[in-house]
C-alpha cells in the first residue's frame, strides 16, 4: 500500500513537473540570437527553404562559428514556430533525464523506484542548471546544450558500457549493441561536432576506452574506432572553423595583455566552480561519501572515468576568453550521471537509504520548479 501511495504521488510530481516545464516554455519567446538565426544570417531574409539553412551554416562556419550541427538544427526549429519548438524542448528534456539514467545501469525492478529515479534525474536538470533560462528554454541555448547533450552522454555510455567496475577493467559480459557500426558514425560526429568544451572530452573518453581494450586484449573492436574518428572529425571541424578566428578577433578581452588574460581566464574558472557548479558539486561530493562509506560499495571506474570527463569539460573552458553559466550545463549533466548511478548503489547496498535519497531528491527537485514557478508568478502578474 505504501509502495502503491508512493507510485502514485510520484508519478503525479513528474507529470506536474512536466506541466510547469511545458508552460515556462510558452512564456519565453524567441529572443537574441533567434531572432538572427531565423534568417539567412548573411541577410536579413527570412530562412525560406533548407537550401537557405545550408547556405546560412556555410556562411556561418566561415564568419563566426564552428558549431554548425547544433546552430543547423536551430535553423530547422525556428521556422516551426514557437509551439512547436516549446514542445520539442520539453522531450528534449524528457530524453536527457532519461539518458542521464542510463549511467545507473539494472534499477531495481520496483516501478516506485524507476519513476523515483526519473523525477530525480528530471528535477536535477533545472535544480542544478546555473542558467536554467538560457540553456534550457531559449531556443538558441536549448539547441547547444538540451538537445546536443543527449548524444554527447550517449557516446560515453556506449564506450564507458564496456569498462567493468572491478579491478579487471574491461568487462567479459558485455553484448555487442545491434548495428552499431553504422550509427557510431553519426553518433560520433555529433558528440564531437557539439560544443567546445564537450566535444574534445567525448574523444578523450573514447580513445581511452579504445586503448584499454587494445591493450588488454591485444586486439579493438571495429566501431570503437569508427566513433574516435569520427568524434575526432566532428571536433576538428568545430574548432578549426575559421569563424571562430573572426570571432575571437571581436572580443575585448583577448586585446588585453597575457598576465591580464591569465588572472581572467583563472577568475572565469574559480566562478564557474564556485558559484555555477557549486550546488551539483556538493552533491556529488555528498554521494560518493554516502556510497563509499555507509553504503560500503566502491565508486566504480565508470563513475571515475566520468568525474575525470566533468574535469575535463571544466578545465577545457580556461582556452575561452569566457566562461557563461550556461557553459556548465554539459559538465552538470555528467555529474547529474554520477549521483544517480551512485544512488542506485547504494539503494542496492543499503534499503533503508532509498526513502532518504528519495526525499532529498524532492528538494533538489523543489529547487528546481521554484525557480519555474517564480518565473511564471511574475508572468502571470502574482509577484510584482
Amino acid at each position: 500500500m505504501k509502495k502503491k501511495v508512493l507510485l502514485i504521488g510520484t508519478v503525479a510530481l513528474l507529470f506536474a513537473s512536466i506541466l510547469v516545464v511545458f508552460m515556462t516554455n510558452r512564456y519565453i519567446p524567441f529572443m537574441m540570437d533567434d531572432l538572427w538565426y531565423s534568417t539567412k544570417l548573411s541577410s536579413k531574409e527570412p530562412i525560406r527553404s533548407f537550401q537557405d539553412i545550408v547556405d546560412a551554416q556555410i556562411w556561418h562556419y566561415h564568419n563566426w562559428g564552428g558549431r554548425s550541427i547544433a546552430h543547423g538544427l536551430l535553423q530547422i526549429i525556428l521556422p516551426l514556430g514557437e509551439f512547436v519548438a516549446d514542445v520539442l524542448n520539453v522531450i528534449a528534456a524528457l530524453v536527457l533525464a532519461l539518458t542521464c539514467l542510463l549511467f545507473s545501469r539494472k534499477l531495481p525492478k520496483d516501478l516506485s523506484v524507476k519513476v523515483g529515479f526519473f523525477l530525480a534525474s528530471f528535477g536535477m536538470l533545472f535544480g542544478f542548471a546555473a542558467d536554467w533560462k538560457m540553456s534550457c528554454f531559449w531556443q538558441a541555448g536549448a539547441a547547444n546544450y538540451l538537445y546536443m547533450t543527449p548524444f554527447i552522454l550517449l557516446y560515453f555510455y556506449v564506450y564507458l558500457r564496456e569498462i567493468s567496475d572491478t579491478d579487471k577493467i574491461l568487462r567479459e559480459d558485455v553484448k555487442k549493441l545491434s548495428l552499431i557500426e553504422l550509427w557510431i558514425v553519426p553518433l560520433g560526429i555529433i558528440a564531437g561536432w557539439s560544443n567546445e568544451n564537450m566535444g574534445p572530452v567525448a574523444f578523450l573518453i573514447g580513445t581511452f576506452v579504445t586503448g584499454a581494450c587494445l591493450k588488454k586484449t591485444r586486439k579493438v573492436k571495429v566501431w570503437m574506432v569508427l566513433g574516435d574518428l569520427t568524434c575526432l572529425f566532428g571536433t576538428g571541424m568545430m574548432i578549426l572553423a575559421p569563424g571562430n578566428v573572426v570571432r575571437n578577433q571581436q572580443v575585448r578581452e583577448n586585446q588585453y595583455g597575457i598576465l591580464w588574460q591569465c588572472f581572467l581566464r583563472c577568475y572565469y574558472e574559480s566562478r564557474a566552480l564556485l558559484n555555477y557548479l557549486f550546488p551539483v558539486l556538493i552533491v556529488t561530493t555528498f554521494m560518493i561519501i554516502l556510497c563509499k562509506y555507509a553504503a560500503k560499495k566502491v565508486v566504480g571506474t565508470r563513475n571515475i572515468l566520468l568525474l575525470l570527463a566533468a574535469l575535463l569539460s571544466f578545465g577545457a573552458m580556461v582556452l575561452s576568453p569566457h566562461y557563461p553559466e550556461r557553459a556548465t550545463f554539459g559538465t552538470m549533466c555528467i555529474l547529474i550521471c554520477v549521483i544517480l548511478s551512485l544512488a542506485k548503489k547504494c539503494v542496492e547496498g543499503e534499503a533503508k537509504l532509498a526513502l532518504p535519497l528519495y526525499l532529498a531528491s524532492l528538494i533538489i527537485w523543489l529547487r528546481g520548479m521554484y525557480f519555474l514557478g517564480e518565473y511564471l508568478s511574475i508572468c502571470w502578474g502574482w509577484i510584482k
